[in-house]
């Protein structure tokens, strides 16, 4: 599909989006993954926006905290921690799913862990939204979100460094592996990001999203509840039916052809993660949303060697949030919720919801 409005072309199928993913060598992410110029040219180079073997070396650096061996040895903490807040929001009665419950274990646990100095921590989620506001096309909202992630590369350059960074966090890793020789100290502030933006907003959305999808659909959340061993696979079935990350962008390096329509060299392809989840080509009734459904197959994590270095531990904090609900929750009802408005995240700004 070409978008005349844009100048881009758009795969929303599944298999489309899937293979496009895999296929890094066509659709390459060195020219960048956004879906302005400006945005593109200052990523260039950085984890995301890069291909082998660049790509593997930075990503090699920012997925050792992120591994499954390594977030396994979080779940302890996490688990602890999930569990004492719900208990604390259980007893409240009424809470706001997107706030209160979903954006704590990313904001206070995972910054912690990601080491950086207090001063200017409590910006993360405005920056975290204006990072992926600045992925969409060159619009209102693009151009206001430009001004506040110059300041979270400004505290990435002048805070988040060594001597104010809290020693064996993970952003010091960073430095530490420059001093090791795998990347260079001038990569370092550009891979903050890799920390400060796409660890918070997209968990957070992830939560927030369970929560009014169980509250719409309380016989799930019964399922669930008779039996826990379901939440890992209902985790994969939000974010395949409410897909926190709605698309990237490409650029395809030679003339392709996609489902009988050639895709130049040079032209620029928007690939819909959401769309493909919900595709009737993959998903019998893709719309209905079942925790029993086979769902491993999602693409929300993307797909390849760009697929989210952050997925374990994503997963860990959404199944230990639901974990602890399973134990204290019958039923979720929904009161005031509010969609938050941005180019490439979906989610909500606002669930308020009371338990039973």
């Amino acid at each position: 599909m070409w978008l005349s409005r844009y100048d881009m072309f758009v795969l929303s199928r599944y298999d489309e989006v899937r293979d496009a993913l895999r296929n890094w060598e066509v659709f390459s992410s060195a020219a960048g993954v956004t879906m302005n110029q400006p945005m593109n040219d200052a990523l260039a180079g950085n984890t995301l926006c890069s291909d082998a073997p660049k790509h593997d070396q930075l990503r090699g650096v920012i997925a050792k905290p992120l591994s499954p061996v390594a977030v396994r040895g979080l779940s302890e903490q996490i688990d602890a921690e999930a569990e004492k807040l719900v208990e604390r929001l259980v007893a409240q009665k009424s809470f706001d799913a997107a706030t209160e419950l979903g954006q704590h274990l990313p904001v206070s646990v995972v910054s912690n862990l990601v080491g950086l100095p207090e001063s200017g921590r409590e910006r993360m989620l405005d920056w975290a939204a204006a990072n992926f506001n600045c992925f969409g096309p060159l619009n209102q909202r693009t151009v206001t979100a430009f001004e506040t992630v110059k300041e979270m590369i400004e505290y990435a350059h002048k805070e988040a460094v060594p001597g104010k960074l809290k020693p064996g966090g993970w952003a010091a890793m960073i430095y530490e592996a420059a001093d090791r020789g795998e990347i260079s100290h001038a990569q370092c502030p550009a891979m903050m990001n890799d920390y400060m933006g796409p660890a918070l907003d997209t968990t957070i959305f992830a939560v927030s999203s369970a929560i009014w999808l169980f509250g719409r659909h309380p016989e799930q959340w019964d399922a669930v509840r008779a039996d826990p061993s379901l939440i890992p696979n209902a985790v994969n079935e939000v974010l395949r039916v409410e897909s926190p990350i709605q698309g990237f962008s490409r650029i395809v390096t030679r003339d392709h052809v996609v489902d009988g329509v050639t895709i130049p060299s040079g032209a620029r392809a928007i690939v819909l993660y959401g769309s493909a989840n919900r595709d009737e080509r993959k998903w019998t009734e893709p719309e209905r949303f079942d925790v029993r459904r086979r769902a491993s197959e999602h693409l929300a994590f993307g797909q390849g060697p760009h697929v989210c270095v952050g997925m374990p531990l994503a997963r860990l904090e959404i199944k230990s949030l639901l974990a602890a609900l399973a134990k204290r929750v019958t039923r979720f009802e929904l009161g005031e919720t509010t969609r938050a408005i941005n180019n490439v995240l979906r989610g909500f700004e606002k669930v308020e919801v009371t338990v039973h």
